[in-house]
């Protein structure tokens, strides 16, 4: 196809920046040279930052970026530059800074203005052609007639963009204490909706590790508020429209409080985690809805992310082709009820009762998006059907609607791979495997594992943070060494196979080798072999993935308790108390960091599994739902201590370990339990 426009973004991989490459907008990437030329030629820089899947991303570049006046106004006056804020986060996480310092909100597409050398003066999120036009002129006219003005603003901004970043070691001896955090859980918990689920606010997004540490917190104090909370959080969530019962899968959040109308767009990080933590609460609870999201879950990222390489593609748009050819949100996902009668036939009564194809259903100009609010055992009893019957036809309008929507056109496809997002596609496969007892999922875990060790690694053992099309050209981040290991850690615990420990171990040490502040025991979000930025970022806050660090400081915690010689638990205890001020007052920006909270006041065990038969009772040990406990096996001496001198000949034993002191060893999983 022959474009009237081509720039430099042709040469990239990213699907997002690609999306761009035949703008009249003269973009370019993120890149050093580029840099330098701005400085030479003393020409700001316009820095948009964006992702393949956001919806408002598309809108602006319909509006502004495909104008020609618009193009030319921004060439003339600008260096431009095109960054995919998942392929490069620790620009994002600067100039998101930046822009909530500037204007109080934040959000993509995230637009900024800066000096030659990088430190911004300007920003804004989506603004449509007129407004764009406006704000562009005024700060073209500002940079050429008073450049010392914006200058200093600009200096000032930088400041605070360092300052709002600075974590200083705590040199208190003094842990968090177990009453302080139920303080913090009760405060926490003022703002659950217990009704719907999630918190009282919309959007509601899914926020899996505020869920998974509020189970563990529950479980561990024997909280039946808390469980019930989180239950029915669980279950609102797999009913609402953000979750896809034809093909499975979820949507990044929803726009509503009743979880029912979802930014449609699906992400392959919300899946990883969703998944573990979906498998987890299944091996708590064994409740079937739980097991059939990881089941659907695991199908879609299967059938819609899975490369034959064994990595996970990062998204689907939200957008994608109606009817009149035009790109449109959710078009791919909404159904008409006369579409649906028509599909269903005698079906669609028992159907419209159980997806709510009434007001309550109903989105908008007569589209549907598909919400439950009734259990299965409430519709069959109206419908005077047995629960096999029901659950039998609605699997079988479900596959008719499937048959339908496979003929329309499908959202784009963001195919890059990136280790952070993998490492947690990695976790949540092999938790899916450990807890519901399915091979297939150990399988494309382990193929997973391997595709990360084969394309993702480099020669001298440093990670790739990217890949497409047998590519890797940008260095790993701390979250993508962070998940990474954390996937590697668990893979380890369902195979007994040490080379994925050892892995884990090896990056572990890479990471303080090239990402540790020497000053406060944390880690930076960038390598000390990357170029230098405004700052070196420090992530400490839990967001929708949980900081870079407190994945760090937990995998460091595992590594103590198995390697206890080398300095790792000193390095999580410094980095959970440098945090811990934060902790009585916000406890869901920290909610990951507050397992270690549990794991220093509670016991947190090793479990070593040695004998003929490791593998069969490691594998049912390990169904069973212990946050605090690593476990370790081999079927006979291993090189760990804690497999040394542990070899019973004719029997499999398994020891209960506190820091290396272990019980009596029993050999049923019966008085494991017991002891734990």
């Amino acid at each position: 196809m022959k474009h009237k426009y081509t720039n430099a973004l042709v040469h990239e991989t990213s699907p997002y920046l690609l999306q761009h490459a035949h703008n009249p907008v003269n973009w370019e990437a993120w890149k050093p040279e580029v840099l330098e030329r701005a400085k030479k030629e003393n020409k700001p820089l316009l820095i948009s930052i964006g992702y393949a899947a956001c919806h408002w991303c598309h809108v602006m570049e319909d509006e502004c970026f495909e104008d020609e006046e618009v193009a030319q106004m921004m060439n003339e006056n600008f260096i431009t530059i095109k960054i995919d804020r998942e392929e490069r986060p620790d620009v994002d996480q600067i100039y998101m800074d930046a822009i909530q310092m500037m204007t109080g909100n934040g959000g993509w597409p995230l637009n900024v203005v800066a000096l030659p050398d990088g430190r911004p003066f300007w920003g804004a999120t989506y603004l449509p052609k007129e407004n764009w036009i406006k704000s562009l002129e005024k700060l073209i006219e500002l940079y050429k007639t008073d450049s010392k003005k914006v200058e200093e603003y600009a200096t000032n901004l930088e400041r605070g963009i360092k300052a709002v970043n600075l974590v200083e070691i705590n040199t208190d001896n003094g842990n968090f204490t177990l009453e302080e955090l139920r303080g913090s859980v009760s405060k926490w918990s003022t703002y659950f909706d217990t009704y719907l689920g999630g918190y009282k606010r919309a959007p509601k997004f899914m926020m899996p590790n505020n869920l998974e540490f509020l189970m563990h917190y529950a479980v561990s104090e024997e909280n039946d508020s808390i469980m019930e909370y989180v239950n029915t959080t669980l279950t609102r969530m797999a009913y609402g429209g953000i979750f896809d019962p034809i093909d499975g899968g979820f949507s990044r959040y929803s726009v509503d409080t009743k979880w029912h109308v979802p930014h449609f767009e699906k992400m392959l990080y919300d899946n990883g985690q969703l998944v573990s933590l979906y498998a987890r609460s299944y091996a708590l609870t064994k409740n079937p809805l739980y097991r059939q999201v990881v089941e659907k879950s695991i199908g879609f990222v299967e059938t819609e992310l899975l490369d034959k390489n064994g990595g996970f593609y990062s998204s689907l748009d939200a957008d994608s082709y109606n009817a009149s050819n035009e790109l449109e949100e959710g078009a791919f996902y909404v159904w008409k009820e006369r579409e649906l009668d028509s599909i269903l036939g005698a079906d669609f009564p028992v159907f419209k009762d159980y997806y709510n194809i009434n007001p309550y259903g109903l989105w908008e100009e007569g589209n549907y998006v598909l919400i439950r609010d009734k259990s299965d055992k409430e519709i069959a009893d109206k419908h005077q059907i047995s629960m096999d019957g029901l659950n039998s036809q609605i699997s079988t309008s479900l596959q008719k609607l499937k048959a339908v929507r496979d003929e329309r056109p499908k959202p784009r496809l963001d195919d890059k791979i990136l280790a952070s997002w993998n490492g947690l596609m990695l976790k949540g496969l092999v938790d899916a495997h450990r807890y519901l007892q399915n091979e297939r999922y150990l399988t494309l875990a382990i193929n997973n594992a391997k595709f990360i060790e084969k394309e993702m690694v480099k020669g001298d053992g440093t990670l790739y943070r990217n890949h497409k099309n047998g590519e890797s050209t940008i260095n790993a981040f701390l979250d993508d060494y962070a998940t990474v290991i954390e996937g590697y850690l668990s893979l380890y615990e369902v195979t007994f196979d040490q080379q994925w420990l050892s892995r884990a171990k090896e990056l572990t040490n890479t990471a303080i080798s090239h990402f540790k502040d020497g000053e406060s025991g944390m880690f930076f979000y960038t390598s000390n072999q990357d170029e230098d930025l405004i700052r070196r970022s420090i992530e400490v806050n839990d967001n929708v993935i949980s900081a870079s660090n407190s994945i760090m400081a937990i995998n460091l915690l595992k590594l103590h308790k198995l390697f206890p010689e080398e300095g790792y638990g000193e390095q999580a205890g410094q980095m959970v108390r440098n945090v811990q001020d934060n902790f009585p007052d916000n406890g869901q920006s920290f909610a990951n960091w507050l397992h270690l909270v549990l794991f220093q006041n509670k016991n947190f065990y090793e479990i070593a599994v040695v004998g003929d038969d490791y593998k069969s009772l490691g594998k049912e040990l390990s169904s069973h739902y212990l946050p605090n406990s690593i476990l370790v096996g081999s079927q006979r001496e291993g090189s760990m201590d804690l497999l040394k001198n542990r070899y019973n000949e004719g029997q499999t034993l398994i020891y209960v370990c506190i820091e290396g002191t272990c019980k009596l060893p029993v050999t049923s999983i019966e008085r494991v339990l017991a002891q734990l």
